[in-house]
């Protein structure tokens, strides 16, 4: 269940990764599989489904209704969605370095954060959905590596996590699924119709004034 659980919310986020609360809530689920091996009993499931969809809802309700302070909340998405990538990836290939580990997490904040940034300024949120993406393709290959043991750490998972995470940068840039054929419908349904011309004809001319309506005969 834990596993499949992984997939589905990975799934969700390569899908909808631009919409804050999806996003928050894929990567308080990714930070919550990470920090798992810190928790006691992390092997029961009970402690797994608390612990992830724990941070899950936090990031959920964190992102859908902080409105009022939405740059920082996007800015503090983004820095814990690099850290949470760089340790995702890190635990995915069994890569322990102790202190190494964290400081190699923080860099991962401080370039999501600058992804995030320099995104804003641009038409499209690419930051959003690159580390969407990202995030998404991770869950889905830590839910895979635990049903399928065999794949932590092997190649086949990297190639999963690239395959993956490029299909939703597609997907949700608006280059595969049909987004850039809506998006000019939409527009062309938007621009107004041209005025038809007035049609003038001879009844449209005024009556003359030596005109004079016929007199019946007496």
């Amino acid at each position: 269940m834990f596993p499949l659980l992984l997939i589905v919310l990975g799934l969700t986020v390569l899908a909808l990764g631009q919409r804050l609360a999806v996003m928050g809530a894929a990567v308080g689920a990714l930070l919550g599989a990470v920090l798992l091996r810190f928790f006691p009993g992390a092997a029961e499931l009970w402690v797994q489904l608390a612990v992830v969809l724990g941070l899950a809802l936090v990031g959920f309700l964190a992102a859908g209704f902080a409105k009022g302070i939405i740059d920082i909340v996007i800015l503090v998405l983004g820095a814990l969605a690099g850290a949470a990538i760089v340790m995702a990836i890190l635990d995915l290939f069994s890569i322990d370095q102790g202190l190494l580990n964290w400081l190699l997490a923080v860099v991962g904040g401080v370039i999501g954060l600058m992804l995030i940034r320099r995104s804003r300024r641009s038409s499209k949120d690419w930051g959003i959905i690159i580390l969407a993406s990202l995030v998404g393709a991770l869950l889905i290959a830590r839910g895979l590596a635990i049903l399928l043991p065999s794949l932590q750490g092997s190649l086949i998972t990297t190639l999963i996590v690239i395959v993956l995470a490029g299909g939703g940068i597609a997907y949700q840039g608006g280059m595969i699924g049909g987004r850039k054929a809506a998006t000019a419908r939409t527009a062309s349904t938007a621009t107004p119709a041209a005025p038809k011309p007035t049609a003038t004809g001879a009844s449209s001319k005024p009556p003359k004034d030596n005109e004079s309506p016929p007199s019946s005969m007496d």
